[in-house]
């Protein structure tokens, strides 16, 4: 069964049992109330008789003498309850001389309604003493009875019972309960139609999206992943939404990487295996001498596959987890130095100057001190290679981001640079600015690959940006060490 139809069905039959049960408990608690009413309202017609009683019995402190026998208290019962709703309108029989007479009672009972009503239904009067005992009438023990005291002087001599009675079965009440039942149907009616409605337009808004998610997510499984949803929605599903197109861009772009890695890698390593096998062809076949200079050249070549392979293993190594981390306190400004004179020879040599601006003094980084030396080693080397420029400047200063103290690391040149549009993926595998891939500017295209990692394992950030002095700007963030 589809989910549309499960929610459907789960809210529906709900609902429906809900409306059902409060209809049913609705109509019996009217019932009920009715009938106390009706009780009530017989205790409240017999009200007259009991203060005849009281008036009656403090003359003569004798309910003997007061009542008689069960014949009389019934006949008093009667006339108080003539003109009521509780007294049976039997009919009447002639007598001798043509006249209608009232047929007498039944001995045992009073009758309630215009018709005999069943046996369970009828009222049973009885008077008791003051301590509840039975002087007349029918005072049955597997009933319940409603009592009125009657009292003389502020005392209670005896007590007027009523019989409760458990349904009703003729009366402007009873009119007035079958009344009310049909208005709680037709309302019940009403609230089921309703709800019907209302749930088979919740159950469609609340399925319609997943159904958008799941067909997307299915195309998303063969492959197809410029898939884009469009839910104008503000809760759950719509985050969802959301997630599912950043899932999907996220796919694209790396499916992107993926074909641009292939093709970079396989050019990688086809370039230099092809010069070497050229050169070991050309010196086999005679065209080229053996000598020492056609055998460096060919070893270069082999040098230079061995970085590329080197590199490639340190990346994957990287991404699962096995570039390991030695951290221990590093003093910066103490790094920094050995920087400047461990590359102040080879950038000589390029006629490159190099200027520390060291404004963060006595900082202590918690990091990976031969890892960092790569870092820089794989930073300093690109602008020697690609940057073409004459200075580069290294600054470290101290900043704060959300209470967190950070060493920033700024190195940048005065050199080509790069476009705005390459700078975001500087740090992809084999990515070149430099389409021509030129063999004599050497490097793999993995050193800032490397170096992003590096810094991720420090806990840091990296990023790329247009330098100040004209060229390319590596923007560093290292977390400082809390003693």
């Amino acid at each position: 069964m589809k989910i549309h139809n499960k929610l459907f069905l789960i809210l529906f039959s709900f609902t429906f049992s809900v409306i059902a049960g409060m209809v049913i408990l609705i109509q019996w608690s009217i019932g009920q109330g009715v009938i106390d009413f009706v009780n009530a309202k017989e205790i409240k017609a017999l009200e007259p008789l009991t203060l005849q009683l009281a008036k009656q019995y403090q003359k003569t402190p004798s309910w003997e003498l007061v009542i008689g026998g069960d014949k009389n208290f019934r006949m008093l019962i009667e006339s108080q309850l003539e003109n009521s709703q509780f007294l049976s309108k039997l009919p009447k029989s002639p007598d001798p001389r043509g006249r209608m007479m009232r047929r007498p009672p039944p001995s045992e009972h009073i009758v309630l309604g215009a018709r005999r009503p069943p046996p369970e239904n009828i009222a049973h009067y009885a008077l008791l003493d003051e301590n509840k005992q039975r002087i007349v009438g029918r005072y049955l023990s597997n009933l319940n009875y409603m009592t009125t005291a009657i009292t003389v002087n502020n005392k209670a001599v005896g007590y007027l019972a009523v019989s409760k009675r458990d349904s009703l079965v003729d009366g402007y009440e009873l009119d007035f309960l079958q009344q009310q039942t049909n208005y709680l149907w037709f309302i019940a009616l009403a609230a089921v139609l309703l709800t019907l409605l209302v749930t088979f337009l919740l159950s469609r808004h609340l399925v319609s999206p997943v159904k958008q998610i799941a067909n997307g997510m299915h195309r998303l499984t063969q492959g197809n992943y410029e898939t884009k949803l469009t839910l104008d929605r503000k809760d759950e599903l719509g985050q969802l939404s959301e997630d599912f197109n950043t899932l999907a861009f996220t796919l694209a772009k790396d499916e992107q990487v993926r074909k641009r890695w292939l093709a970079n890698i396989s050019h990688e390593l086809r370039t230099p295996m092809s010069i070497l096998l050229g050169e070991l062809e050309a010196m086999l076949l005679g065209i080229r001498e053996p000598n020492a200079k056609n055998i460096n050249s060919a070893n270069d070549e082999a040098l230079h596959l061995k970085r590329l392979i080197d590199d490639l293993h340190m990346l994957n190594s990287a991404e699962l987890g096995g570039m390991h981390y030695t951290m221990q306190a590093t003093d910066m400004a103490l790094l920094l130095n050995t920087i400047e004179q461990k590359y102040q020879v080879i950038l000589e040599q390029h006629n490159i100057k190099l200027y520390l601006l060291n404004a963060a003094k006595n900082i202590t980084v918690q990091a990976d001190k031969t890892r960092l030396l790569q870092l820089f080693d794989n930073i300093l080397m690109n602008a020697v290679h690609y940057a073409q420029c004459s200075t580069i400047s290294l600054t470290a200063s101290n900043i704060s981001i959300k209470g967190q103290m950070y060493l920033q690391l700024i190195i940048e040149d005065n050199g080509v640079g790069v476009e705005p549009s390459h700078l975001s993926h500087l740090f992809e595998y084999l990515y070149r600015v430099d389409s021509s891939r030129n063999r004599q500017e050497g490097g793999s295209g993995l050193g800032l690959s490397i170096c992003q990692h590096i810094v991720k394992g420090h806990k840091g950030e990296i990023k790329a940006e247009k330098s100040s002095l004209g060229g390319l700007a590596i923007i560093i963030k290292l977390p400082l060490f809390k003693a």
